[in-house]
């Protein structure tokens, strides 16, 4: 049991270190910067900003939480590219989700108890999940975490355009 909420505070300050870490960055970069692409050919800011907002909005429904608060982000942040689609979200749209969303899953999160954090989390059944018990709340965190951390850091190179 001890071992569990030590594993469960690790976790969590990793979390809460790259997301607090990461609202910041968004916070500090200009909307010209957020335009711009992170390198050659590569994302804009913009989108990273809605993937983000997307992939940790996907999140809710994936630790069991709730529904998404803004579902309409998935097509265009999560199934297409940059640029595959119109912007039809301005900068100041995806900061605003991105509180929102970052704000509500933050919220959930801290109030799990650390037993909760390896039970199933929504895309394995009941049935499946004694077959595969890493299949878990804690990964999911645990992945998206490194997937905020890589994100951050193309976005980090925007901050001296």
């Amino acid at each position: 049991m001890q071992d569990e909420r030590l594993f469960v505070k690790m976790a969590l300050d990793a979390w809460n270190t790259q997301l607090k870490g990461t609202s910041a960055l968004i916070d500090e970069l200009t909307d010209a910067q957020l335009m711009q692409e992170v390198a050659p050919g590569r994302n804009r800011g913009i989108y990273l900003l809605g993937h983000l907002a997307a992939e940790h909005d996907l999140m809710l429904p994936l630790l069991r939480f709730q529904d998404p608060l803004f579902p309409e982000l998935k097509p265009v942040f999560v199934d297409a590219a940059d640029r595959d689609m119109p912007d039809v979200h301005t900068v100041a749209q995806l900061r605003a989700r991105w509180a929102a969303v970052s704000t509500a899953l933050n919220a959930r999160i801290m109030k799990l108890p650390a037993a909760e954090w390896f039970t199933r989390h929504a895309n394995i059944s009941a049935e499946d999940f004694p077959k595969e018990p890493h299949r878990n709340r804690l990964n999911v965190l645990l992945s998206r975490t490194i997937h905020l951390a890589h994100h951050r850091g193309q976005l980090v190179l925007l901050s001296s355009k």
